[in-house]
């Protein structure tokens, strides 16, 4: 009986540990409940899907990178071209909203592709050539916009940031849920996705193997700044305004969003779904400050501090794993 007991309880140890992510995120989604009558509002549950569209998209190609063991600074910056590359293409070239959104989704690509050239093929630290893609990127956008907001035509990339399915379903939050599905898929059923783990798990055991991995983590920072294009798009269809500003500090929030999921730093551990709910977790705390009129400062401290505590926790939960 007494044997029957402990393995009982070691399966709920076992069970908390594995969930961990979700059961923060249910919390704290109660606590927010709880300390704010108008948190449970439909306008207001909408309003955080629409205003963290961008970031789950962004987040999502970021834990791409992650899971090879790298990291990816440029994001902010490609969001930012992304944005003002769209807006500019509407105006200044009259072209189509389609036509518009592909010509960015190509340039967040290229981007993708030299940083990960340089990591990939030269052995250069992902943070440096990654910190010089974000420099480089940054300037190119205020370059597109010659340092000034591009008002997009009415009518056109704005109609998508506001059109609605249902009331409470919004076309950026279908982009955003078809992007993550994507990236699940990709991760747990084909070989790329498998072969992107296995590169963050043990390099050197893929190399033994005589698997080329130069062409797959090239991939995963093209994925990332693909999505960066896409975080991009989204940000210029909320505002109707291409911004060279936009996406200044992204990401940081996109790191700390893969590492409160359980995505680890050291590569080959990290799940789409709970990168949406670090994403979420990060959404439900400025949410819940600003209806209970709590200054900005505060919640930089407050998510620093949840940041550490993610990490102590994946710790914990890796170390009792062994």
């Amino acid at each position: 009986m007494m044997q029957k007991k402990r393995t009982s309880f070691l399966e709920i140890k076992k069970f908390l540990l594995k969930n961990n992510t979700y059961l923060i995120g249910l919390i704290l989604f109660a606590a927010c409940a709880a300390a704010s009558k108008d948190f449970l509002t439909m306008s207001n549950l909408v309003n955080i899907c629409q205003q963290y569209a961008s970031t789950i998209i962004v987040s999502t190609g970021m834990l791409f990178v992650i899971l090879t063991g790298g990291i990816d600074l440029s994001v902010g910056s490609i969001v930012a071209i992304g944005s003002v590359l769209s807006a500019y293409a509407l105006t200044a070239w009259e072209w189509g909203v389609w036509p518009a959104c592909v010509i960015s989704m190509i340039a967040g690509v290229v981007c993708g592709l030299i940083s990960g050239f340089f990591v990939a093929k030269t052995g250069m630290a992902p943070f440096v050539a990654t910190l010089a893609m974000m420099t480089m990127a940054r300037g190119v956008a205020y370059m597109i916009s010659n340092g000034a907001p591009i008002i997009t035509p009415s009518g056109t990339i704005g109609a998508l940031g506001t059109a609605k399915i249902f009331p409470w379903l919004t076309w950026l939050t279908i982009i955003a849920v078809i992007v993550v599905a994507i990236a699940w898929f990709l991760l747990n059923y084909l070989s790329f996705g498998r072969m992107i783990i296995a590169i963050g798990s043990n390099e050197e055991a893929v190399h033994l193997a005589g698997i080329d991995v130069t062409p797959v983590k090239i991939s995963a920072y093209a994925i990332s700044g693909f999505c960066s294009a896409i975080g991009g798009i989204i940000a210029c269809s909320r505002t109707a305004i291409g911004s060279p500003a936009v996406g200044t500090g992204l990401e940081l929030d996109c790191i700390a969003a893969c590492v409160i999921g359980g995505a680890s730093l050291n590569g080959g551990v990290g799940s789409p779904i709970k990168t949406v709910i670090g994403v979420l977790i990060l959404a439900l705390i400025g949410n819940i400050m600003n209806l209970l009129a709590v200054p900005s400062y505060p919640q930089d401290v407050i998510k620093g501090v949840i940041i550490i505590c993610a990490v102590l926790l994946q710790r914990f939960t890796n170390e009792s794993e062994k």
